[in-house]
Order: structure tokens, then C-alpha cells, then sequence
């Protein structure tokens, strides 16, 4: 009986942390897009700023950590200081620019897609400059996704969708997708080090120490001098206090959203974690095409099928992995 009620706490608790992370993240990427792509006032004018998300986020998530921080710190100190997060924070203040400018001129389906591709740069980099050699599956999940993503970029996407972009053009949105996910490589390649050198760093310490650069960096760039954009993006949501309340509940949702996913790891590995991130980005694709008005062919819904295809077999091949590691230890 016992046994039968810790797995029942079990299951709720995964059923609770698929539900966090799908609801919080499904609802800010609904937020991001009709950030995007809406029309606010009389006058229908467009928030172009969108890089302005990234420092309300970071701004909301360096409070969020803080407090978190106080509340279940054990106080016992041995966590990396915070000036070690300093280059990190410059490409987790770039990549992330980059991605969220890409909406300017490709769709959020396509934002999507582009951004779930994260395995290419780094079997190139892997190969190319490490030698790395990988396995015939590993080569076939990259085909799948990169076939798919490649296949979506060419396919001709509905006039409907363009006319609510600000700026269509393709080449360059997929151009800065790819770019934050070279970014996104040197950021998590640097938290590893700064993890391996300071093994008692938390979660929390990490989002702490990544959301103050990343605050430094975009309060810099936004109102580092009299004509810089955030002046512009402030004046905005006064003129729209319905785009500023979009705004804050965006950036509610990812700190929400980093909770789940740091209790997921805890509780139940990075594999489960990847496994409900990964669903819910096709969870996302969905309702962008059903309720944002973003309509997908049936070949871009094949290459959406591709794509996640080879992502769900990546997943596997790392339970796989794990499933022998776990029968070597135990032999």
C-alpha cells in the first residue's frame, strides 16, 4: 500500500509539473505573438520593440530568484559568485533578443520549428571543430529535423500569416533564430563550467546571477543613452496599457514556467523535462495555427510531423542510454 501511494504522489506530481510548464509556457508564447503581430489603439500601431520583453523578463526573474532564494536557501553558502555569470549573460542577453526579433518577419509556428533545432549547431560544432563522431540514429534525428525545418522555410506560407507580420522576410527571421541558438550553446556550455567549478551552485543561484547580467546588459542597451529604445517602449505602454499588461504577464509566465521546470529536474531527471518542453512546443504550433488565425498547409503540418519526429527520437535514444547506464551500475 505503501508503495502504491508514494507512486500515486508520483504521478500527481508529474501530472502537475506537465500541467505547469504547458500552461505557462503555451499562454506566453500566445502573449509573444499577439505582442508581435497586434495592433494596439485607434491608430493600430505595432509594439516594435520587442527586445524590451527580454529585460522585463530578466527584471522580473532576478526578483522571482531573489526572493525564491530567501525562502529555501539552506544559507549554506559554496555557490559560484555572482560576477562568474558575467559572459554568459552577454549571449543570454543576445541569443534571446535575437530569437524573439525573428518574429518580426517569420511566423511563431516557424519561430517554433526554427528554435526546436537546437541539435544541428551543436552535432556541427561537435564535428567540425571537436571530431566528434556520432551514431547513425543521432544522424538520422538532425536529417528529420533539419529536413522539416528546411521543408517549412520553403513552403509557401499563407497570405493570411504574412499580413500580420511587421517586416515578412524569411531568410532573415530564420537567419536569427539559428543565430540565438548559437548563442544559446555558449550559454548553457558556460553554465556547465561555472556548475562543474561550484557544485553546490542551485537552480535559483544560476537564474539569480543570469537574470542580474542579463538586467545590466539590457538596461544598457534600452536607456544607455537619450535615444535608445526603451524610452520609446516605455512611452508605449502608456499609450497602450493593454500591451504593458501583456508584457507583465509574459514575463510572469516564464518565471511561473522556471519553476516547473526546475522541480521536473529535481523530481524526475532532464529527460521528462525535455520529453514535456518538447510536447509542448508542438502543443504551441497548435493552438498559434487554431486560435492566433495562423493557418498551416498540409505540407507545413507534414514538416511539423518531421521535425518533431526526429525530436521524439532523440528522446528515446537518450532513455536508451540511460536504461544501459543504469543496468551497468547495477551489475
Amino acid at each position: 500500500m505503501e508503495a502504491h501511494g508514494a507512486g500515486l504522489r508520483r504521478v500527481l506530481v508529474l501530472a502537475f509539473c506537465v500541467a505547469g510548464i504547458w500552461s505557462a509556457y503555451i499562454y506566453q508564447g500566445v502573449l509573444q505573438e499577439t505582442l508581435s503581430t497586434k495592433r494596439f489603439g485607434p491608430d493600430g500601431q505595432r509594439f516594435e520593440h520587442l527586445a524590451f520583453l527580454n529585460l522585463a523578463q530578466n527584471v522580473i526573474c532576478l526578483v522571482w530568484s531573489f526572493i525564491m532564494i530567501k525562502l529555501w536557501s539552506s544559507g549554506s553558502g559554496g555557490g559560484a559568485p555572482w560576477w562568474t555569470y558575467w559572459s554568459a549573460g552577454i549571449t543570454n542577453t543576445i541569443g534571446p533578443a535575437m530569437g524573439i526579433e525573428a518574429l518580426k518577419y517569420i511566423s511563431y509556428p516557424a519561430q517554433v520549428l526554427a528554435k526546436s533545432s537546437k541539435m544541428i549547431p551543436v552535432m556541427l560544432m561537435g564535428t567540425l571543430v571537436y571530431g566528434i563522431r556520432y551514431t547513425l540514429p543521432e544522424y538520422i534525428c538532425t536529417f528529420l529535423v533539419a529536413g522539416g525545418v528546411s521543408a517549412f522555410a520553403l513552403t509557401k506560407t499563407s497570405s493570411k500569416t504574412i499580413s500580420k507580420l511587421a517586416h515578412p522576410n524569411a531568410p532573415l527571421g530564420y537567419g536569427l533564430c539559428f543565430l540565438n541558438l548559437a548563442f544559446d550553446g555558449f550559454t548553457n556550455a558556460t553554465q556547465d563550467s561555472i556548475t562543474a567549478r561550484y557544485p553546490k551552485t542551485s537552480a535559483w543561484d544560476i537564474m539569480l546571477g543570469m537574470n542580474l547580467w542579463g538586467t545590466i546588459y539590457n538596461m544598457v542597451y534600452m536607456f544607455g543613452w537619450p535615444s535608445a529604445s526603451g524610452f520609446e517602449a516605455v512611452q508605449f505602454c502608456k499609450q497602450h496599457p493593454e500591451a504593458a499588461w501583456d508584457i507583465l504577464l509574459y514575463c510572469l509566465c516564464g518565471a511561473v514556467g522556471q519553476n516547473f521546470i526546475f522541480l521536473t529536474i529535481s523530481r524526475f531527471g532532464s529527460l521528462a523535462n525535455t520529453t514535456i518542453t518538447t510536447t509542448r512546443k508542438f502543443v504551441s504550433i497548435m493552438v498559434s495555427s487554431l486560435l492566433s488565425g495562423n493557418p498551416l498547409s498540409t505540407k507545413q503540418w507534414g514538416c511539423v510531423a518531421m521535425v518533431f519526429s526526429g525530436l521524439s527520437y532523440q528522446i528515446y535514444l537518450k532513455w536508451r542510454k540511460l536504461q544501459r547506464l543504469a543496468k551497468k551500475r547495477k551489475a
